[in-house]
Order: structure tokens, then C-alpha cells, then sequence
């Protein structure tokens, strides 16, 4: 495993910006000649745990060879190897982003061992019925993971009951210690760097909760965490904190001990059913043909959308209820992995990069925001997913929605013109002047674009499989783009900014913390206003 950068990524950051490819301007060109797919056309691939349907995308054998050519100059097979070789793929960091060697069938020992050590905490705790209630602290990448497998795994009820803290609003704190018996109740504390400030705060509160009923704190907590030594010195026992690498990325990390959570509340086998279903899906991202490759034609179909066509929004419309979380689990990895306006040379990358992204489960969303993708003036790419089969008892249901899921694609795909609405209008027995009228606010512009992804049935394997598609597809367009999928300096210039903010805020506060790091004059003047008016 490469931890610095060597002259292989050295070359990534010197090579050309996308824009002054030539391949760019024939991808481009590419695009462009292609209408939007509302003919008879059916294009799926088949991969691990799931099928997806490209039918809704813009597509030309052109196309097809000019995103071939744009992979090929990008070196998109060497960053392939590069990633799934733990090789240093985060230039910014000089670090790998291994991911997916937490669920490789030949993980490297150091997590193996990990992985067994806690499986066999989490059989203990169960054959002793220890812990009726988990109180999981963590933000991010610490936190959406392990929500997203507990509620498509435990919507029918738990054992043992969980809650989430993740804001440092004092409200989530308060809320989520309510009503628990600080007795039965193991806090789990999530943090890679161990230094995450709403973690840490909002497990101060629960340590005093914990001693305020008489319990000893350290017996009811656990930490995962890169910085084993600073959980412990917190007053975690040592044989109660996990161990996460360096090498993994905080949205990455749902795969390790981050998920102790998900174990004690959906087993131990869920989480090794979901490695199971990534690992299938990393050896198809290896190994699979461009053309039947599913993340990778998934990233062209996104790089279309966003810089080509200017798709400013990407909408995730899982038709299953139990993928709720899978929203914001997408969103932050897609989010915080392409907000990037930067290549890896440090220049104006040149074109629209990552979306936005959002959504809710159908058929809510078809009575909030359906509208607005059906016929308003920007509208956005839609990846609909559902599932085969249901795992409940009334089919009825079921049918109506998948039923729901197909017409809404269709209706996006096909549209509808003016004179097959004026034709509707005409049936319904409307006179022929407002039926001309009705139907211009009754027409669809069609040709919107879409992704249908189909699983079997939700499970871990399929569920695993899923994510490991939308990582994949997430660090191929990084490579098209030439950004750095793995870092977020963003976030950190805000948290710096916090820091001194805070300190200003208390109410006994002097206009500069004595070591000329912070003063109120430093700010802006909506700033200073607003500091002065909320100090207290």
C-alpha cells in the first residue's frame, strides 16, 4: 500500500485539463448528435445484486466511442488499478482511499483480525442480552452509513432499541438520551480522527447523563475510531474501541467497525452479507467491459447530464421505503466527493462538475416534487430504484408500487405533445378552443433522463452491491473530471471559522482570545452584528 504520491499521480496532476482534450470536444460533439431515448429501445446490464436499465439515457454508437476515447486519455484503467491496489488515489492528502479492502474476500490481516474481534463483542454482548438500548454519536460519513443499514434492516422493530445523535444541536442530545435506562444503554461514539467536535460534545453530555444515574461511563461506552490512543485517554476502555485506518475515508467507512451499531441491532451477518454483495460489485468495476460495465457507464451517463446537458440536480427515487436514508447516504458521498470546482493541477476544472443531490422515497415523492422533474423549465436526472420482490404479505400493494415506479419513468421518458393532449382534452368532450388551451398546460417535454436500477429483493447482499455501484460510479467521474474524489477542504475552512466564532459567543467573551487568533473586528460586519447579537 502506496501512502505518497509517486510519479505515476505526480503525472495525474500534470496531464491536460478536460477541456483541452480532444477527446473532450468529440465527447462533447458526441452528445450533442444524440436525441434524448424516447423510442422503442431496451439497454440493460446486468451486474451483482442488481440490474440497471440505461433505456433512459442518451446514447449513440458515437457516444459509446467517444466516451471509450475520454476514459482511455483520462488513464481511467491505471486509477482503476491504483484505487482497488490501495495505492495513493488522494493526492491532496497523500493517502489511499482503500475502501474496498474492508470487504475483499482477502482483506488485509490487520482487518480481518479486527473484523473478528468485533464479531465476537457483538456475540458476546448478545448472548448476554447486554444493551437494550444504543445511543450511536457520530456525523457524516460516522453516522448515514449505519442509519441507512438499520432502518432497511430493522423497519419491522428491534430488540434492542436505536437512536441517532448527530448535530451539535443541543435539541438531538436531549432527544436522544429521552427516556432511556442509562443502566442497559451503550453509547457508541464514532469519530475517525477522534477529534470531531459534535461527536466529542454530544458525548460529553451522554457521559454525564451516564454518571448523573450512577453509572460508571466507561463500562457503557465504545469508540471506532483511527486514533485508538485518544478514545482511551478520553475514557474509553481499550477493549472497547475499534479500529479504523487512515487509508479510508470517513463516507467510505461504513464497510468497518463504524457499523458496530448495525451488528448489534441487525446482526453480525448482515454486515457480512453487505461486504459480500461490495466485493461482487468491485470485482464487476474490475473486471467488467465499458460497455456492460454498470458503474462506469453510470458516471459517462452523469458526466453527460451535468456538463454537457447542465443538469444542476441529480434526484434518487428509491421505491422501496425502507432505503429512506439511502438519500442522504448518497448525497454526502456524491456531494462532498465532486463539490469540487478544481482539477488535480489546481485548475479551474472547466465545465459543471458534481450535482446536487436529493429526493425521497415513491409515491411520496410523486406528491412533492414529481411536478417540478415532470414539467418544470430545468427538471433533473432521476435514478429510480426498486425492488422485485416485496417482503411483506400483500401483493396488492407491491404491484401498485412498481406500478407507480414504471409509469412515472415512462411518463418522463415518453412526454407528451401538445396534439396528444389536445386529442385527450377533445375525448373528454371539451369544445375545441379551451381543449387547445388546456393542452398546452397539459403537455410533457419528455427526453428527461433517467437510470431504473432493479434489485432482486432488498438485502444485505443487494443492498451492499448498491452502494459499491454509486462509490464506483462517484470516483469515475472524479477521474473523467480530474478532481479529487476523497478530500473536503471545503467543510474544514467553515469548522476553522467555528472555532473562533465560539469562543466569541460566550457571554463573558473580550473582543480577542489574547493571542491575536480571534476577534470580533476580524469578521465581516453582518458577522460582527450577529456575534454581538447572539453572545450569551
Amino acid at each position: 500500500m502506496t501512502r505518497m504520491p509517486d510519479v505515476a499521480m505526480t503525472a495525474a496532476a500534470q496531464a491536460p485539463s478536460l477541456t483541452e482534450l480532444p477527446e473532450w470536444d468529440r465527447f462533447v460533439s458526441a452528445v450533442r448528435a444524440s436525441a434524448p431515448r424516447t423510442e422503442d429501445v431496451l439497454d440493460l446490464v446486468e451486474a451483482p445484486g442488481l440490474t440497471v436499465d440505461f433505456s433512459g439515457q442518451r446514447h449513440s454508437d458515437a457516444l459509446d466511442a467517444a466516451g471509450r476515447a475520454l476514459l482511455e486519455v483520462r488513464g481511467f484503467d491505471e486509477q482503476r488499478a491504483r484505487l482497488l491496489a490501495g495505492e495513493a488515489v488522494n493526492l491532496t492528502e497523500a493517502r489511499p482511499a482503500w475502501h474496498t479492502a474492508l470487504r475483499a474476500p482477502d482483506a488485509p490481516a490487520e482487518v480481518l483480525a479486527e473484523r473478528a474481534r468485533m464479531d465476537a463483542w457483538v456475540r458476546s454482548a448478545d448472548a448476554e442480552r447486554r444493551w437494550r438500548n444504543i445511543l450511536h454519536i457520530g456525523i457524516g460519513g460516522s453516522d448515514w452509513g449505519v442509519r441507512l443499514a438499520v432502518s432497511a434492516f430493522g423497519y419491522t422493530g428491534l430488540w434492542r432499541q436505536v437512536r441517532f445523535v448527530a448535530s451539535i444541536d443541543g435539541h438531538a442530545a436531549q432527544g436522544g438520551l429521552a427516556g432511556l435506562d442509562p443502566r442497559d444503554t451503550l453509547v457508541v461514539l464514532a469519530s475517525k480522527s477522534f477529534t470531531t467536535a459534535e461527536t466529542l460534545q454530544n458525548g460529553e453530555r451522554a457521559r454525564e447523563w451516564l454518571a448523573a444515574a450512577g453509572v460508571d461511563p466507561r463500562a457503557n461506552f465504545a469508540a471506532i475510531t483511527a486514533n485508538p490512543e485518544r478514545a482511551v485517554a478520553w475514557g474509553v476502555p481499550e477493549g472497547n474501541v475499534f479500529r479504523l485506518w487512515d487509508w479510508v475515508g470517513g463516507r467510505f467507512s461504513l464497510w468497518s467497525a463504524v457499523s458496530l451499531t448495525t451488528a448489534l441491532a441487525v446482526s453480525a451477518d448482515v454486515l457480512a452479507g453487505m461486504r459480500a454483495g461490495a466485493a461482487a460489485m468491485d470485482q464487476h468495476f474490475a473486471e467488467a467491459p465499458i460497455e456492460a460495465n454498470a458503474p462506469v457507464r453510470m458516471a459517462l451517463a452523469g458526466v453527460v447530464n451535468r456538463s454537457v446537458l447542465g443538469h444542476g440536480s441529480l434526484n434518487i427515487a428509491p421505491y422501496d421505503s425502507r432505503l429512506a436514508q439511502l438519500v442522504p447516504y448518497v448525497q454526502q458521498l456524491d456531494m462532498e466527493s465532486l463539490g469540487k470546482s478544481v482539477d488535480l493541477a489546481g485548475r479551474p476544472v472547466g465545465v459543471p462538475t458534481g450535482p446536487a443531490v436529493w429526493g425521497m422515497p415513491g409515491t411520496d415523492a410523486q406528491h412533492t416534487f414529481f411536478q417540478w422533474l415532470h414539467q418544470g423549465s430545468d427538471g433533473a436526472p432521476v435514478d429510480f430504484i426498486l425492488c422485485r420482490a416485496a417482503d411483506h404479505h400483500w401483493p396488492a400493494h407491491h404491484r401498485a408500487l412498481l406500478a407507480n415506479c414504471l409509469a412515472q419513468r415512462e411518463a418522463l421518458m415518453r412526454g407528451k405533445t401538445q396534439e396528444q393532449a389536445r386529442a385527450e382534452c377533445l375525448a373528454e368532450g371539451l369544445d375545441p378552443e379551451r381543449a387547445g388551451w388546456l393542452a398546452r398546460h397539459r403537455m410533457h417535454p419528455g427526453g428527461r433522463p433517467n437510470h431504473l436500477i432493479v434489485l432482486p429483493r432488498l438485502s444485505p447482499y443487494t443492498l451492499g452491491a448498491l452502494l459499491a455501484l454509486y462509490e464506483h460510479r462517484v470516483f469515475t467521474q472524479g477521474v473523467i473530471w480530474g478532481i479529487d474524489p476523497f478530500d473536503q477542504w471545503g467543510v474544514e475552512y467553515g469548522k476553522v471559522l467555528a472555532r473562533g466564532i465560539v469562543d466569541l459567543l460566550a457571554p463573558d467573551a473580550p473582543a480577542t482570545d489574547g493571542a491575536g487568533r480571534d476577534s470580533v473586528d476580524a469578521h465581516d460586519a453582518s458577522t460582527r452584528h450577529w456575534i454581538g447579537q447572539l453572545k450569551g
